[in-house]
């Protein structure tokens, strides 16, 4: 009887041990862990702080890798088998948000999944990309934020800069929607105010230079949109204008820090924060795509490379000269 006593009051004290422990435990919250793709179609300043400014919206917002998030950043170099190859990969993981960075990566993995939650950046029109029905109501799988920019003010920019030109060439990637619709909102502005407008495409990094070297000898002054080939190859253009002399106006900064001349254009870094935002609403199940309006920037910044302005003999205003930045060698 005592033995059976015994063991008796062993059994219900290991059962004390289990129910306390389980007290303790479940006196710590569990968070929920969320697994994130980013696909960023190639490198360059605009692309790169987009994901710099989401990474740091979701950080300073509690979501922080290897607590509760884990981020798989991929970068497609601009290959279309990559991110074919990156879209699979994240399908396949089955993660719980996707970030597509360029209107490239965005169509990619779109194309991919009807269920997984996208969020793209650095996209000017998402319905005429076909990511979404329409800006106001997306209606799927995709929302974001665009890079739209300040086109007429862009063009109004360059003539206060070279207020002699009278032909104004535009560059950009002929496969590449959203440039495709910037040239045309430029075509408009440079032609409403009583100039000539002159294009030259390509569809690679590979054509750049000679495209640069063809205009340069048809126009006074150069736009180019925010295009990810010549984001990436600004350089290349700059080599040509300099000998040229040829004013560029940019779509960015990033553009501009790469040997452009000037832009009013987006701060990348704020937009990709700006999406950030967008993905914990989705985090916390306030929102999904479907019904979050494609969101737009709130402010435009000025940047004027002192350093190109001296190089090719441009004069800049008072008013502008707040804006020079002296880019690093």
């Amino acid at each position: 009887m005592k033995k059976k006593a015994k063991i008796l009051t062993l059994v219900l004290a290991a059962a004390l041990l289990v129910v306390g422990g389980a007290g303790c435990t479940g006196g710590e919250e569990t968070q929920e862990q969320f697994k994130i793709g980013i696909i960023q179609y190639n490198s360059h300043v605009a692309l790169d702080t987009a994901r710099e400014g989401f990474v740091a919206a979701l950080q300073e917002n509690g979501y922080v890798e290897e607590q509760n998030i884990s981020i798989d950043y991929q970068n497609a170099q601009g290959d279309q088998s990559n991110m074919t190859t990156i879209s699979d990969r994240f399908v396949s993981n089955n993660v719980d948000l996707v970030l597509a960075i360029a209107t490239p990566a965005a169509q990619m993995v779109a194309g991919k999944t009807a269920e997984i939650p996208i969020l793209a950046t650095a996209i000017t029109d998402f319905a005429e990309a076909r990511l979404v029905e329409s800006n106001e109501a997306p209606g799927g799988n995709v929302s974001g934020t665009t890079d739209m920019n300040p086109i007429k003010e862009q063009i109004d920019l360059l003539v206060k800069l070279a207020p002699e030109a009278k032909t104004v060439g535009v560059l950009y990637t002929s496969n590449e929607d959203n440039s495709i619709l910037q040239a045309a909102m430029a075509k408009e502005a440079i032609e409403a105010l009583g100039m000539t407008y002159v294009e030259a495409t390509v569809s690679t990094s590979n054509e750049v230079q000679q495209a640069a070297q063809s205009i340069v000898s048809q126009c006074d002054a150069i736009y180019i949109p925010t295009d990810n080939v010549f984001a990436s190859a600004m350089p290349v253009v700059f080599g040509v204008t300099a000998e040229s002399k040829t004013p560029v106006i940019c779509g960015e900064s990033g553009m501009v820090y790469s040997g452009g001349l000037a832009t009013l254009g987006i701060n990348y870094y704020d937009l990709g924060y700006q999406t950030g935002l967008m993905a914990i609403k989705i985090f916390k199940g306030e929102a999904e795509p479907a019904t979050m309006p494609i969101e737009s920037a709130t402010r435009f910044d000025f940047a004027i490379n002192g350093t190109v302005a001296e190089d090719i003999g441009i004069e800049i205003p008072a008013d502008l000269q707040k804006y020079v930045i002296i880019p690093e060698e």
